[in-house]
């Protein structure tokens, strides 16, 4: 139980990335209240709160009812984290945990970004919706081990949510560099996370 709740936080902690969200959240209310800022943060993490659990109770039976075996997902759940932790690692924004220029461009115009691009790429994006799926499904029919991954969600999140409450207290004492510093550190461990996941899937499949 502990070491899938530890695999669990480990891997959403890398593919949310509290403190990566949370600069841009900052960044992207400069004009807002302290106020608007608190209810766009709980609204935003609710409703990707939400997202995440419809993924984690229902993502299995969807892999099932589309004939796509834990294999096949673990596989491919590893190369998805896997992009995103190069990324990670050489700093650079991509689709898969963050917004693209696109969509950064359209955020400033917006002035409630709880829904997008808050709830929706920055926290419940691919990578993290695809890591959901994947470690519900390797919990299966235990009980617990699914109450882990769970509880190591609702951890990152609640996370997630305490860091865009200070968004911009947290970005001033970072700073640019000390945010890439922890990203590419985050990277380095997904990655070595996502290729642990490939392993697995290739060992579990009809090809050994």
């Amino acid at each position: 139980m502990t070491e899938t709740a530890l695999l669990a936080f480990a891997t959403f902690f890398a593919t949310i990335g509290p403190i990566d969200v949370a600069a841009l959240f900052a960044a992207l209310t400069t004009r807002a209240t302290a106020r608007e800022r608190r209810n766009m943060a709980l609204k935003g993490v609710g409703i990707a709160t939400a997202i995440l659990l419809a993924f984690a109770f229902f993502g299995g039976a969807a892999l099932a009812h589309l004939g796509i075996t834990l294999a096949a997902m673990r596989v491919a759940g590893g190369l998805l984290l896997f992009l995103i932790a190069i990324d990670m690692v050489f700093a650079r924004p991509s689709g898969g945990n963050s917004t693209t220029e696109d969509e950064t461009a359209e955020a400033k115009h917006r002035q409630d970004i709880s829904v997008f691009p808050l709830a929706t790429p920055l926290i419940a994006g691919p990578g993290t919706m695809g890591a959901v799926v994947l470690l519900s499904a390797q919990a299966g029919d235990d009980p617990v081990k699914l109450a882990s991954v769970v509880a190591a969600l609702l951890a990152v999140l609640v996370i997630c949510l305490a860091a865009l409450m200070v968004s911009s207290q947290l970005q001033r004492a970072l700073g640019v560099t000390g945010l890439n510093v922890l990203s590419r550190v985050v990277g380095v461990l997904l990655a070595a996370l996502a290729v642990q996941f490939v392993f697995d899937g290739l060992i579990s499949s009809p090809l050994f």
